[in-house]
Order: structure tokens, then C-alpha cells, then sequence
């Protein structure tokens, strides 16, 4: 594309899409979507250096930000559109939003998911009134049969993102935090299709052309960052920030984010993991991955940010108990608080007992034993012992492993990556 179709594209995007879009869209919804409490962390903003402030979008009913674009959208449709009702493809969170209040509407509600969506989402979106159908591996496939559905059922497409009025309504979120503080240096805001990218950076450029609006988008899912960058990267994975893992970014959304916003950085997975893990231990706050990828952003770049008055948006809390659980202890081995020891050993009696003489004196509770005698290159006499442990920190699990091989044992530790 030429620099000066470019411009044009530009142009239109943003005359689509204005601060008294946004503040009209505050006015339709209000009363009908949480006004979430938005909060100074302290610990966090010790552990980063940067004076950090979180919007707790978690917090609406259906827990996530979502509800605001899809409930915009709902009530500037035509009665008739509304009867026959409407479909949407969603990874979950715009699924949930647009089922509770077309439910609540008298809309009837179809949406299309991915197969691989986690089943929380799916559950929940049935029991606000949303009639599900799994469709396809990916967002895009799913995405593609909704599209297909919408004509052969005469239903009308509300896009999770890539249209001014679902975007205007995610825009509210920046209305309220800037109305609570107005003297964030940035906002660092999750992108997946960019709709709520689009819509906060519309109001705080328009309140505040000096703030920084800084995207996240999961390392697996670069989508966004490779349209307004050029730098083009793989896109596809299984990113624990499932509800940003977009393959194809709007075109409507990704114009006002290539003109307002000033830097899209990406976040590795083990980022991810420990901020969602962070945010419970911390702030004692659900979140799912997208929900935590503007802290992971932070952690991930503290230079950056240090010394700085930053917003996060944590922007769903939709996460699968046995996904969180598995996070939670991730982390915890990543930490060094959970290990897992495998020590060699001969096949007699009172090997075992004496290893945990030293597991005894380092303080260190064993929390599983698994013997392997068959399938190991050890002689037949020898036996692998792999055990799970916990500790204080890191540091008492290195002196374990240091004592028990300063007592002849052969001692690997498990790593994660």
C-alpha cells in the first residue's frame, strides 16, 4: 500500500471511530455494565519500579470487558435485526458478553467457538443464553463458519472487534480510568483483534495526546505487531492467552492502532504464566492469560516503564480451574519453591531411608516418591528415585541438592522452561 492510500485508510479509520463515539457509547450502556474498580498496587509497583494501577475488568458479571463493545452494539440495531437475532465467533469472552445482555434484551444469541476453546467459557456462555457451536481448531475457523451461518440463517454478524461500535464500547474502559486519574504517563493494554486497543487509545489520545499507548499481543500470536511493524512472524501456537490469540487483527481496528498507539511488544509464555500467577498471590485476583499480558509486558520490560505511572487493564478473568491450577504450580517450580529431585540409587534395603535423612536435615517436605526399576540404563541393581519436594526457595533446594552429592549421590534436578 501506497503512503498515501495509507493516509486515506488512516483517515477513515479514525473519522470512524472519535472520543464522542466512546462518550455516547458510556452513555447507552451505563447502568447496564460494571464501572470496575480501578486500584494502585503497591507490591507490584515495588516488585516493576513503575507506580502501577490496575482496572479490574475481571470484575464485571460476565468477567471481562467484553460486554461493553457487544451491549453497544446490540442496542443500535434495528428492531428487526434484533428478532431475528444475531451470531458472533468468539474465543469466549465477547461470546459471554453478547449472550447476557441478548438474553437480558429479548436478542436471541448463536455463537460459533473454536473446539479448542477451554470449557469454562463454553459452559458459561450457555448459562447466560448463548446457543454454542464448536467449530474448527482456531478463531479464524471459526470465525469463517459463523460468516457462512449469517447467510444461511438470515442472522446479523456482531464482529468480537474489527467494527466502531463494538470498539466505541471497549473505549468506556479508558473513559472511566482517566476520569479516576488523569496523569498516566501510559496504558499498556492486551491486543488480540484490536478492539479494545482501538477504542482506549481513541480517548486517551484525544484526553491526553502526550500519554503512551503501549499494545502486548502472547510471542505466539504476533499478529497485530506484525501488521503495523512489518516485521512479519509465525502466528499459531498454544498461548495460555487464548482470548488475544488472533491470527488475522481487524483492518478497521489495526488503522487507528498503527496511528495512535506508539509500540506493540510481544510476551513469552513463561511471562504470562507467572503473572496470572502474581496477580492471585498478589492482588488475590482471578485472571486468565490476556488478563495478565499488560503486567507480563511490564515484567518483561522494566526498563522500559521504570519510574513511570502505568495502567494495566486486567482485561478477563475466564480460566479453567485445572489450567490455573497447573499454572500456579509452574510457577511455584519455576520459583524454586517445588522441585522435582531424581536421584540414583542402589536396589537395597535403607537406600531410600538414607536420602531422607537429608531431605530431613535441609528442611525439605517430600510431597511424592516414584521408584523406577524397569525402564532405565541403570544396572539391574540400581533404581531411579524421582521426588517431588517443596521448600522455602530456591536456595534450599540448591543446598539439598549440594548436600546430597557431597554425599556421593548422583542428582539431576527438573527444569522448566
Amino acid at each position: 500500500m501506497s503512503t498515501a492510500s495509507t493516509a486515506r485508510a488512516q483517515a477513515k479509520a479514525t473519522d470512524l471511530l472519535t472520543l464522542d463515539d466512546v462518550r455516547a457509547a458510556a452513555l447507552r450502556i451505563d447502568g447496564a455494565v460494571v464501572k470496575t474498580p480501578m486500584l494502585r498496587s503497591q507490591t507490584l509497583s515495588e516488585i516493576s519500579g513503575a507506580d502501577i494501577w490496575l482496572k479490574f475488568e475481571n470484575h464485571q458479571f460476565t468477567a471481562a470487558y467484553k460486554e461493553r463493545g457487544a451491549l453497544n452494539a446490540l442496542l443500535q440495531l434495528p428492531e428487526e435485526q434484533r428478532s431475528r437475532g444475531v451470531i458472533a465467533a468468539s474465543a469466549g469472552n465477547h461470546s459471554q458478553g453478547l449472550s447476557y445482555h441478548g438474553r437480558r434484551l429479548g436478542v436471541p444469541v448463536t455463537i460459533v467457538m473454536p473446539q479448542t476453546t477451554p470449557s469454562v467459557k463454553v459452559m458459561q456462555t450457555e448459562s447466560v443464553g448463548g446457543n454454542v457451536e464448536l467449530h474448527g481448531e482456531t478463531f479464524d475457523e471459526a470465525y469463517a463458519h459463523a460468516r457462512k451461518l449469517e447467510k444461511e440463517r438470515g442472522l446479523t454478524f456482531v464482529h468480537p472487534f474489527d467494527h466502531p461500535h463494538v470498539a466505541a464500547g471497549q473505549g468506556t474502559v479508558a473513559l472511566e480510568m482517566l476520569e479516576q486519574k488523569d496523569d498516566f504517563d501510559c496504558l499498556v493494554v492486551p491486543i488480540g483483534g484490536g478492539g479494545l486497543m482501538s477504542g482506549m487509545a481513541t480517548v486517551a489520545k484525544a484526553l491526553n495526546p502526550e500519554i503512551e499507548m503501549i499494545g502486548v499481543q502472547a510471542a505466539l500470536y504476533p499478529s497485530m505487531y506484525s501488521a503495523v511493524t512489518g516485521d512479519e512472524r509465525p502466528c499459531g501456537g498454544d498461548t495460555l492467552a487464548e482470548g488475544i490469540a488472533v491470527k488475522a487483527p481487524g483492518e478497521f481496528t489495526r488503522e487507528i492502532i498503527r496511528e495512535l498507539v506508539d509500540e506493540v511488544l510481544l510476551v513469552e509464555e513463561p511471562k504470562l504464566e507467572h503473572s496470572v500467577s502474581l496477580l492471585l498471590q498478589i492482588e488475590k485476583t482471578v485472571v486468565e492469560g490476556a488478563g495478565a499480558a499488560g503486567l507480563a509486558a511490564v515484567l518483561s520490560h522494566p526498563e522500559k516503564f521504570a519510574g513511570k505511572t502505568v495502567g494495566l487493564v486486567l482485561c478477563g478473568g475466564n480460566i479453567d480451574t485445572r489450567l490455573l491450577a497447573n499454572v500456579l504450580l509452574r510457577d511455584l517450580a519455576r520459583s524454586g519453591r517445588l522441585a522435582r529431585l531424581q536421584i540414583t540409587l542402589q536396589d537395597r534395603p535403607g537406600a531410600l531411608f538414607k536420602v531422607m535423612r537429608e531431605f530431613d536435615a535441609h528442611n525439605v517436605n517430600i510431597i511424592e516418591i516414584y521408584h523406577q526399576r524397569i525402564f532405565t540404563l541403570l544396572p539391574a541393581k540400581g533404581l531411579t528415585a524421582e521426588i517431588e519436594c517443596e521448600a522455602r526457595d530456591e536456595a534450599q533446594i540448591n543446598g539439598l541438592v549440594q548436600g546430597l552429592r557431597a554425599k556421593g549421590y548422583d542428582v539431576e534436578l527438573a527444569e522448566l522452561a
